[in-house]
C-alpha cells in the first residue's frame, strides 16, 4: 500500500506538469477531428469486455436490466409527470432500483444457495457481508497507512498508467463537451482539466486510495442519456460521494449492488460514448481514401494490439515486453494495453505525416481551429469559466 502511495504521488507530477504548463494543450495542436475519431470511439468500444461478457455471468439479472434501461430511457422517455421528463432524467436510477430489489428477492428466496461460487459472486446482493463488516463512520486522513515509500520501478509503471489515463480522459473530455452541446474544449481548458486530474491523483496517493483518478466514462455516457449537463449535478454528486465514503454502512449498501446490473447499463452508456467519437466524422471528408485508411487502421489496431497484449499475458503470465528491466516492461505493457492510447499513437502519427499538404479541409481543421483558443468562440466563456471566481487564479488563454 505504501509503495503504491509513493508511485501515485510521483506519477501525479506528470499530469500536473503537462496540465498547468500548457504542454498538453500544445500537443493538442496536432489533433484533428479525424485523429480524435478513433480515440473517442475506443474510449467506449475499448471497454466492451465490461459490457455483455459481464452481463452473461448472471443473465437473469443483467438481461432484464438491459431491456428495462433501453425501454425506459428511449421508448418511454417522452412520458412526463407535471411536464418533467421523469424517465429520461431518472431512468437509470429507477431501473437499477427495480432490478436491485428483484435481485435481492431472488437472493433471499435462496435461488443461489447451491449455485457455483462464481454465480453467487455475480448475482447475490449479500455477497462478502459488505454491510455488516463496514464501520458506521470512518473518516479518511492523509498518510493513514504510514509514510509512502518510493521505488523507481513502481513509479515508472504508475507513470505509464497515468499517461494512459491522460489520453483516455482527453477523449472523454471531448465526448462530454459534445454530449453537453458545448464547444470543443480549448487547449487551455483541456490542459487545465488534466492538471486538476493530476491533483486528484496526488490526493489519492496521500490518502492511500490504492487507485488513481480518471474520467468516468459511464458518467459521460449518462450525460448523453439524460441530457443533463449542469455543473450543479456534478457538485451534488461529489457531495454524495464524500458523504457515502465517510458513512461506511451507506457506502457498503450501494457497493452490494451486483456488478452485473452496472454492466448492463454500460452496454448502453459506453455505446453512446463510442458513437460520439464516430460523430466527428461528419466534419471530415470520408470520400477521401486517406481518411478511410487512417480511420480504419487506427481503430483496428487500437482494438487488436491491446487484445494481443491481453491474450499473451493470460497465457504466458507476463506481457510481451519481458526484459530484465521491470520498469520498462510495466511501461510498455501498460501503454499498449489501452485501446484509446494505441489509437491516439497510430491516428495522430498517420494524420500528421500522410499526405498532409492540402488535406486540412478533409481532416476537418477549418471547423476545429477556431475552438483551439478560449477567445476563439464567444460561447467558451459560458461553458468553461471556472465557478466561484477561480478564473483569477487560472486565467484563460
Amino acid at each position: 500500500m505504501r509503495a503504491i502511495q509513493g508511485a501515485l504521488i510521483v506519477s501525479s507530477c506528470i499530469q500536473i506538469i503537462l496540465g498547468y504548463s500548457q504542454l498538453w494543450g500544445i500537443c493538442s495542436r496536432f489533433f484533428s477531428p479525424l485523429g480524435m475519431v478513433p480515440v473517442v470511439s475506443l474510449v467506449g468500444f475499448g471497454l466492451f469486455d465490461r459490457g455483455f461478457p459481464v452481463v452473461g455471468r448472471c443473465v437473469e439479472i443483467g438481461v432484464p436490466m438491459l431491456i428495462l434501461f433501453i425501454a425506459s430511457s428511449q421508448y418511454l422517455k417522452h412520458l412526463t409527470v407535471k411536464r418533467l421528463p421523469i424517465l429520461e432524467r431518472f431512468s437509470l436510477i429507477i431501473t437499477i432500483t427495480i432490478v436491485w430489489v428483484y435481485a435481492h428477492l431472488i437472493t433471499v428466496a435462496g435461488a443461489y444457495k447451491h449455485r457455483p461460487e462464481r454465480t453467487q459472486i455475480n448475482c447475490r446482493t449479500d455477497r462478502a457481508n459488505l454491510i455488516s463488516s463496514a464501520p458506521w463512520i470512518k473518516i479518511p486522513y492523509p498518510l493513514q497507512w504510514g509514510a509512502p515509500t518510493f521505488d523507481a520501478g513502481h513509479s515508472f509503471g504508475m507513470m505509464a498508467a497515468v499517461l494512459v489515463s491522460l489520453i483516455e480522459s482527453t477523449g472523454a473530455f471531448k465526448a462530454a463537451a459534445r454530449l453537453a452541446s458545448a464547444t470543443p474544449p480549448p487547449a487551455h481548458v483541456l490542459s487545465r482539466g488534466i492538471g486538476w486530474q493530476g491533483i486528484g491523483v496526488l490526493l489519492d496517493g496521500l490518502f492511500g486510495t490504492l487507485t488513481g483518478s480518471t474520467v468516468s466514462v459511464e458518467n459521460v455516457g449518462l450525460l448523453g442519456s439524460t441530457r443533463v449537463g449542469s455543473r450543479r449535478v456534478v457538485q451534488i454528486s461529489a457531495a454524495f460521494m464524500i458523504f457515502f465514503s465517510i458513512l461506511g454502512k451507506f457506502g457498503a449498501l450501494f457497493a452490494s449492488i451486483p456488478f452485473t446490473i452496472f454492466a448492463a447499463a454500460y452496454c448502453v452508456l459506453f455505446g453512446v460514448v463510442a458513437a460520439v467519437g464516430l460523430s466527428f466524422l461528419q466534419f471530415t471528408n470520408m470520400n477521401s481514401m486517406r481518411n478511410l485508411f487512417i480511420t480504419g487502421v487506427s481503430i483496428f489496431l487500437g482494438l487488436s494490439i491491446p487484445q494481443y497484449f491481453f491474450h499473451y499475458t493470460s497465457s504466458a503470465q507476463h506481457g510481451p515486453a519481458h526484459t530484465k528491466a521491470e520498469w520498462f516492461n510495466d511501461y510498455i505493457n501498460t501503454i499498449f494495453s489501452s485501446p484509446p492510447t494505441v489509437a491516439l499513437i497510430v491516428a495522430v502519427f498517420l494524420d500528421n505525416t500522410l499526405d498532409v499538404n492540402g488535406s486540412a479541409s478533409d481532416r476537418g481543421m477549418p471547423w476545429w481551429t477556431r475552438f483551439r483558443r478560449f477567445k476563439g468562440d464567444s460561447r467558451n466563456e459560458e461553458f468553461y469559466t471556472l465557478p466561484f471566481n477561480l478564473n483569477r487564479f487560472f486565467p484563460p488563454s
